[in-house]
């Protein structure tokens, strides 16, 4: 059985940072590209991040030198530490390895 399970989320204020993993099991890690995609009320997701089974990594625009995407393949988890955070990434940010999902975790940036 997959899991995917993130944690990390919460309210930060502007310009702070936040780090979040995603635990995997049921999968071999080390050989799947993982990805990090976000949602808002009212809209679809969309990439964030992604890692290659190499470690080639590609990001969204919005968050290009803010956010680093990042696998510990010994530990089965991804990794996305979120710098210099704005409202407009108020979202939640799901992980992702091929058609599974994880179920989201809340990230809240306001003052």
């Amino acid at each position: 059985q997959v899991r995917l399970v993130e944690s990390g989320g919460g309210l930060v204020q502007p310009g702070g940072s936040l780090r979040l993993s995603c635990a995997a099991s049921g999968i071999i890690f080390s050989g799947r590209a993982m990805g990090w995609y976000r949602q808002v009320p009212g809209k679809g997701r969309e990439m964030v991040a992604a890692v290659t089974s190499r470690g080639n990594t590609n990001y969204a625009d919005s968050v290009k030198g803010r956010f680093t995407i990042s696998r510990d393949n010994a530990k089965n988890t991804l990794y996305l530490q979120m710098n210099t955070l704005k409202p407009e990434d108020t979202a939640v940010y799901y992980c992702r390895s091929d058609i599974y999902w994880g179920q989201g975790t809340q990230v809240t940036v306001s003052s």
